[in-house]
């Protein structure tokens, strides 16, 4: 079975709004598609995924019956931080992690999608490296970005990514790429729409680390 495909997101219903338990529970099988990269240099996403994870699990065990869906978190955290907000809390652990699910969404779609080097089309550098620039680059200083340039150039070779999402097992390139896709669709509407959250609730922050 596929890596992906054994913990798919679900279906958003038609306002958009986020389970939060579904959502941490989900989301928390993600890190391990890190280990797919195969390259130690990798951690440093896998670590912070976990523990945006972590700490957005934390204020949702505070009160699961206020904090049903994302939003309420959010909306609750900006009323109750005022001027730090969103700089806080799970409002801010949640900025990030939605830019981590977007690196991983980015680098699926541009596979799902053909994209490859005509010079070594066995390479997911190309992917990566589309990923990183669109979801994280602007948000990392000179230095964080030249670790992640060491990164791109350990991207495991294109088959043996795909045999790893694919668990190990011997599965056709055309087959792991349709689950690719199959993962993709709630998954994208999942990460859309907290972006549009951000947006609509003027949460977003536009600084480096």
């Amino acid at each position: 079975m596929s890596l992906l495909l054994d913990n798919q997101f679900k279906e958003l219903p038609p306002d958009k709004s986020i389970d939060t338990k579904l959502f941490l529970e989900t989301v928390s099988h993600l890190p391990s598609f890190f280990d797919c990269l195969g390259s130690k240099i990798f951690l440093p996403i896998k670590s912070d995924i976990n523990g945006n994870i972590t700490k957005i699990r934390g204020v949702y065990q505070e009160d699961p019956a206020k904090y049903v869906t994302l939003q309420s978190i959010l909306e609750a955290e900006r009323e109750a931080h005022a001027a730090e907000w969103p700089k806080v809390g799970a409002t801010l652990a949640l900025m990030w992690l939605k830019r981590g699910l977007r690196f991983i969404q980015i680098l699926l779609q541009s596979l799902a999608d053909g994209e490859k080097d005509e010079n070594n089309p066995n390479l997911i550098r190309v992917n990566v490296t589309k990923a990183y620039e669109q979801a994280l680059k602007r948000y990392h200083g000179w230095m964080v970005q030249r670790i992640f340039t060491v990164a791109l150039a350990a991207a495991p070779y294109r088959s043996n990514f795909l045999k790893s999402l694919s668990k190990g097992e011997e599965v056709k390139e055309e087959d792991c790429l349709a689950n690719v896709r199959q993962f993709l669709v709630n998954y994208t509407t999942t990460v859309d729409a907290i972006y549009e959250m951000y947006t609509e609730m003027n949460a977003e922050l536009d600084y480096t680390v």
